[in-house]
């Protein structure tokens, strides 16, 4: 009996013993083996530390660069990410860093860049981590191999160039009613200060709301104010180190975040339903991203004879809740930042509204004529270098590869793209690389860039972003028809502060001098 016991205790001990290697080797010995074989190959970085790597030195660094704002310059990283410039600038700009127990790896050489953006089989997007980030978005942009090759292919036509032509009075109807607010606000001849930032982001909002759901496009806006409420949330849980499990403790945040969940998948689901139910009775499927999608994915299913050919609903789902964040991030943050260029350059603002008269005068912009706006063109890719609306790119990769001449990775690497960093670096846009210079753009972005993978604000290589031309030509539209009426200079309460929350935001809003015109 007695030696039951003792082989029971030794079996005990011995289990726990495995257990608690395990844990040491997941948390530290594999880590700091990484660490010796990056070294090795000549690559500097920052020294592992015991399970969260660099993340309070990040985290710390984010408060403190967050807690005031800075000078009017566009010299940005410094604030927006003060971690990696500090990195960079101390390891080179090929160096790794530690996510937790992953190695992180930056590179920055155009050649390398271009290999990782191109075969998005080999580099995919990240797994793991915090997964609540992918109640958020998922969709295209969290598809991988094959699942992503079904997911464009279905996709695709919604962001046609034809397609696109029908949606160009929604972009008129939306911006119409914010110039209206802000007329209400300024009285012709008259200046007033308005904070653009929320006109901004609820126009956007409306854009996507009306061109994703046509007539539903009140249901949408309520899940753009629930998605809204979602990404304050998730941003706050994944700048913490995630604890797998605790995304199930039913804390008040988790709560919220699985009840915002459910809501927006429960009133996109019921749109989708009313359409399916429309498309059975042989209505024609509507010319909103909603009805094309649903429509390429029919005929899809009906080709290849197979339901698994095309979308399911949960994934229907995931794809209109992406055209929502996406959409309104990218359109909304892009104007933003064009405004604040042009209140402080009010030379290329006058450039600007010359053109924009010129083509349209005071009639409603029409597309062939925002499809000629070469100035406005040059202002936004300026501004897309200067605040791209994604700081940085991130992929990583499952097996161990080698990556230009002399760098092999090891499996779960993260490789990171500085896409902030690389906009700003003085040796491939010169000494003046933080100035806004439209006339860079002059003959075009590849006469620009000289063929360098150096300028990414919509990503790059087959990933690139769907709905950049959707993006661009709404834009176009807004500031269009914000210059027919108004004419704006930075207001002396402007709080210069770039802040990354998913994308580059400005921290304090935009407050502007307006004048009716």
């Amino acid at each position: 009996m007695e030696t039951t016991t003792v082989y029971g205790v030794l079996g005990l001990a011995t289990i726990l013993v495995l257990c608690i290697w395990r844990i040491l080797n997941w948390l530290w010995f594999k880590p700091k083996k990484i660490e010796r074989y990056l070294r090795d190959q000549g690559l500097k970085g920052s020294p592992y530390k015991f399970m969260y790597g660099d993340l309070k030195e990040f985290s710390r660094m984010m408060v403190e660069a967050k807690s005031k704002p800075m000078s009017l310059t566009h010299d940005i990283a410094p604030r927006v990410m003060p971690f990696y410039v500090k990195s960079l600038t101390t390891y080179g700009k090929n160096c790794f860093t530690w996510m937790g127990i992953r190695p992180v790896v930056h590179i920055s050489e155009p050649t390398m860049i271009r290999d990782v953006l191109a075969h998005y089989t080999k580099y995919q997007k990240p797994r793991g981590g915090n997964p609540l980030t992918k109640l958020l978005v998922k969709g295209l942009i969290d598809a991988e191999a094959d699942q992503w090759v079904k997911h464009r292919k279905i996709i695709n036509p919604a962001f046609h160039v034809e397609k696109l032509k029908h949606m160009v009075p929604a972009f008129y109807v939306s911006c119409s009613e914010m110039i209206g607010k802000w007329g209400e606000t300024v009285n012709k001849g008259s200046s007033c200060e308005v904070d653009v930032w929320p006109y901004l982001q609820s126009f956007s909002a409306d854009v996507i709301s009306r061109t994703a759901f046509g007539s539903s496009f009140e249901e949408g806006r309520k899940i753009f104010e629930l998605q809204r409420e979602l990404a304050k949330l998730i941003m706050t849980a994944a700048n913490s180190f995630y604890i797998p499990g605790t995304r199930y403790l039913p804390t008040k945040n988790n709560k919220r975040m699985k009840q915002i969940d459910e809501e927006v998948k429960s009133s996109i689901k019921n749109i989708i339903n009313k359409r399916l139910a429309a498309m059975k009775v042989g209505e024609a499927s509507k010319d909103d991203l909603l009805g094309i999608l649903l429509d390429s994915n029919y005929k899809e299913i009906k080709e290849q004879g197979n339901s698994n050919f095309g979308l399911n609903i949960d994934e229907v789902i995931e794809e209109c809740k992406l055209f929502y964040f996406a959409g309104q991030e990218t359109t909304g943050n892009m104007l933003v930042w064009t405004m604040i260029l042009l209140g402080q350059n009010t030379h290329w603002q006058t450039r600007a509204r010359e053109e924009v008269l010129h083509i349209f005068g005071d009639k409603e912009p029409d597309i062939d004529g925002l499809n000629h706006l070469k100035v406005i063109n040059m202002i936004f890719n300026e501004v897309l270098r200067l605040y791209p609306p994604a700081v940085l790119l991130r992929r990583m990769i499952h097996q161990e590869i080698k990556l230009g001449d002399h760098l092999t990775l090891p499996a779960g690497t993260i490789i990171q793209v500085n896409a902030l960093l690389l906009h700003h670096d003085k040796d491939t846009w010169g000494e003046d690389a933080n100035e806004f210079k439209p006339e860079r753009f002059s003959e075009g972005i590849s006469k620009a860039i000289k063929g360098q993978a150096s300028y990414l604000p919509f990503g790059g290589g087959p990933r690139i972003c769907i709905g950049q031309n959707f993006a661009m030509l709404e834009a176009k539209m807004a500031i269009a028809m914000i210059l027919q009426r108004f004419s704006f200079e930075l207001s002396p309460s402007y709080s210069h502060a770039p802040t990354s929350i998913l994308t580059l935001q400005p921290q304090y809003g935009a407050h502007l001098i307006l004048q009716k015109l």
